[in-house]
This record gives C-alpha cells, structure tokens and sequence, in this order.
C-alpha cells in the first residue's frame, strides 16, 4: 500500500491546491509544500528497508526476478489483462526521491514568482509529480503508458499558462513532440501485446511476463526502435531534441525545474528499464547508431550552448549535451556504465535545476536573461553569484561532485566497448567547460553592465538560500561519496543487465564493431 500512497498523496493534495486557491492564494503554496514534505516522508522509510536487504548477486537471480523493495498488484482490467501492478527497487527509489525533492525545490522557488492562478499552478505541478512517479513505479505497460501520458497534460498547461512570451508555441511544441513519439510506444506496445499471446495463448500487459517474448529478429528491432523514439525523445537526444530550448526558454522556474530535473529522466529510465531488457538482441545490434547519437549530441549540444547569449537557452543546450552521456552509457550497458547512468542523472537533475532556479531568480531581478547585458553581479548579489558558479562547475564536471562520479563511470564503462567512440565523447568535457566558465565569466566577473535600479538588487532570500544550501550539499555528496547510491541500485541494475544479455555471439559481434 505504500506504493499507493506515493501516488495518492500528491494527486489528491493537487485537488485540494486548486481548490483552496479559491479562497487565499498562499493556502496552495502550503498545501503543496505540506504534500510533498509527507510524501517525502512517506519515502524515505524505504532507503532503510532496501539497505537492511540482502544484496542478491546476479548470478543467483533467476530471469524476471529482482530485488523489490516493495510492490503493490490489483487486478485493473481484467478482460484486457491490465493490472494497476506498482514494484519499486533501488533505481525507481533514487529517482523518486529526486523527484520529491525537486518538486518541494519548486513550490518554494515559485512563492513568490507565481501570482496569477496559483491553485491551478500548484494543482498542476502536484500532478505532474504524481504522474512521474507513476511513470517510476508502473510495471504493467499499459500503467505505464497511462502515466506516461498523464505527466505531460500538467506539463503543458504550465508552460502554456505561466510560461513567458513564446509560451503557447513551445507548449504545443513540446506536446506535438512526447504525445506523437507516445503513439509510436503505444503501437510498439500493443504489437508486442499480441506477439506474446500468439505465442503462449495469455493476454497480459505484464512487463515481467513480456520479457523474453519470442519474436523475429525483424520484428523486435521495430517494436525496439519505437520504444527507442518515445524515450530518446523525451530524454531528448539528437535529432528530436528541438523541442526542449524552446520549452525551457519559456517555462517559468518551476516547469523548467521540473522538466530538466525530473522529466528527462523518464526517458533514461525508459531506455534502462523497458528497452533493452524487453529487446536485447535487437538493442545491442542497435547500440553502435544509438551509442553514436550520443557522442554527437555530447558535442553538437555543447556547440549550440557555447554559442548561446540567453543564459537559460545554454543551460537548455548543456542538458542535451548531458543527457547525451546518459545515452552513450545505456546502450554500454555493462556495471561501470549504468552506474555511471544513474550517477549522472541523479547529478544533472540537481545541478541543472539549480540553474534553472538561479537563472529565474536572476531574471526576476534585472528582468533578463541576456548575458550580454549583465556583468560584475558578483559585487551586488555575491551569494547569487557564488551558487551560479558553483553549480555552473558542478556541471562541467569538476572532480569531487556528482557529475564527474556520472560522466567518469560512464566514460570508464564505455572504453569497454567502443575506444573511438569513448574518446570523442571525452572532448565534451572540454566543451562542457567552455560554454559553463563563459555563463560564469560573462554573468557575475568582468566590467559591470549598468543596471535599472542596481543599487537596490536584493540577493537570495533566506528561501531560495535554503534550497542552494541543500543541493550543494546533495552534489557534494554525491562526489565525495557516491557509494551509498551504487549499492541502492546495485541489486535493480543487476537484474536489468541478466533480463537484457543479448546472447554470446551478437555481443561479440557488438564489441568487435565498436572497437
């Protein structure tokens, strides 16, 4: 039931946010906070529950088993085999958690940003939280799918409601783009659906049932490439990254917060869970043009963000560019480069929100987010200023935070398999570091652009400082001692690497070509 009441809690404190609105615009900022600070409550018990655990080894796991920390199975629609069938391991757990934290990060950062329709606001940030822990938690596909859907609805409406000039046309881009890529998995679903009771006479939606589907190597490749295309969308890769600028350019705070944090990460998580695992053959074939794609989104992402002078459209561009190491560590898939996944983006969600909070907060006020027309804030707002760089190295991937621990692992992980493709991807480092040293050296050092009222800029506010204080502590962590996170996630990637080991010879195959 704990599993429930994940999702209950936020969906229904979502309910009572655009109610309350009605009657006092703050009651649905504390509504909110009070929602996920039980939510968060409600799922920090279970860290204890997975590290007292045994840690199982793969090699004693038989197919379609995994170390759940809990799971919850009730019959949804039976004549279809649908189930409302949750399971949480270590993976889903870190995210969540994530998830929760950088949905409490947004409600306090938007206190004060957002004063027009602020129960519906906060009605529908609870709900696209809700809808992204589903996402996390769904193990029957077409659960899955239902949340998979669900997240983008409240997604849309704040960037189109509360989003700046441009809002409605990247709202509609951004909706075009994850419900027409949501089709072609729903397709990929149905089609695999039918595949399986072909071959063994049951109807079922049931992931654990799935894997290991029979089916012929053509067959899987296309039902793989359209789960590919749903998630490489959403995480977004190059070529369908074009819709995210535009979204994070116009989202308010909060929606950007949210979509680099934690919208992103559903499409990582999709790759892991569902790709590989239901399609290994067919995904490792796949992996030289799937593990190519991301070097190039490495590097051509970092270009566009060097030659950026919106700040918020580079921190835009530096998120394709990270989750361009995501992609080229999953299909790695080996121990070092899924660990270095996870790490990565347990570390871009924290990092680049914290950006995306910044750039808000800078925006609120000097009223813009060109860079060339900032310049020596390090003398009026010093504590902005100093959490900027701190988070803009942060994602440079400076040693002793969590983004080296990521992008480190998966570089380790991938030389593997593929040297060339290892060493190209290297050199994102470098651009990494040119485009974040340029936000920081054009926005806070340097000659002082004259500002409307500069006298009077106020720094961060105890709120916003709150909220620096305990993401800088959580990167730091993260890179001083990552540990603790391998070992949550450890027993849930285990698995995942038995359910999608392409047999001997396409893995020998696989490696031979990428080298």
């Amino acid at each position: 039931m704990i599993l429930l009441w994940l999702l209950f809690i936020p969906a229904v404190g979502g309910v009572l946010a655009w109610a309350a609105g009605a009657r006092h615009p703050d009651w649905p900022r504390w509504i909110a906070l009070f929602v996920l600070i039980i939510d968060l409550l409600v799922a920090l018990p279970l860290l204890s529950t997975a590290t007292s655990s045994t840690i199982i080894s793969s090699s004693v796991i038989s197919p379609g088993q995994t170390a759940w920390i809990a799971s919850f199975d009730r019959p949804w629609i039976p004549q279809l085999g649908i189930s409302f069938e949750l399971n949480l391991d270590g993976l889903s757990l870190v995210l969540i958690l994530l998830t929760i934290v950088l949905g409490l990060a947004s409600v306090i950062i938007s206190w004060t940003e957002i004063r027009d329709r602020v129960g519906l606001f906060h009605a529908n940030l609870l709900w696209s939280v809700t809808g992204v822990i589903g996402v996390f938690l769904a193990l029957d596909l077409f659960l899955f799918f239902f949340f998979w859907e669900l997240m983008l609805v409240p997604m849309y409406f704040l960037i189109a409601l509360w989003g700046h000039e441009h809002r409605f046309y990247a709202a509609i881009k951004f909706f075009i783009f994850t419900q027409g890529s949501g089709l072609l998995m729903l397709v990929a679903i149905l089609v695999l659906v039918f595949i399986h009771q072909h071959e063994t006479g049951h109807f079922t939606f049931d992931y654990l049932a799935l894997l290991g589907t029979k089916m012929s190597p053509t067959t899987a490749f296309w039902l793989m490439l359209g789960f590919f295309i749903a998630f490489a969308v959403k995480l977004p890769a190059v070529p369908f990254h074009t819709w995210l600028p535009d979204a994070h350019t116009e989202a308010p705070t909060a929606g950007s917060v949210l979509l680099a944090g934690i919208l992103l990460k559903t499409g990582a998580y999709g790759l892991i869970r569902f790709v590989v695992p239901l399609f290994p053959d067919a995904a490792h074939a796949f992996a030289p043009v799937a593990m190519a794609l991301g070097v190039i989104g490495i590097l051509y992402a970092a270009l566009l963000a060097f030659g950026q002078n919106d700040m918020k459209r580079l921190v835009a561009y530096s998120s394709v560019s990270h989750m361009g190491f995501v992609l080229l560590g999953v299909f790695a898939w080996n121990t070092l480069a899924l660990q270095g996944v996870v790490m990565q983006m347990l570390a871009h969600g924290i990092s680049t929100g914290a950006l995306f909070i910044l750039v808000g907060a800078l925006q609120e006020r000097i009223h813009t987010r060109d860079m060339r027309l900032m310049g020596g804030l390090w003398g009026t707002i010093p504590r902005l200023s100093a959490f900027g760089m701190m988070f803009a190295i942060a994602s440079l991937g400076l040693p002793g935070l969590g983004n080296f621990i990521g992008e480190f692992l998966i570089l380790l992980g991938s030389f593997h398999v593929s040297v060339p493709f290892t060493i190209i991807a290297a050199t994102g480092l470098v651009a990494g570091a040119a485009y974040a040293l340029l936000l920081v050296q054009r926005a806070f050092h340097g000659n002082a652009m004259p500002q409307p009222n500069a006298a009077k800029l106020i720094d961060l506010t105890a709120p916003h400082l709150a909220v620096m204080a305990v993401l800088a502590l959580t990167i730091i962590g993260l890179g001083l001692y990552p540990q603790p996170v391998l070992d949550e996630v450890a027993p849930g990637l285990a698995v995942l690497q038995q359910d999608g080991a392409p047999s001997a010879g396409v893995s020998q195959q696989f490696v031979e070509e990428t080298r």
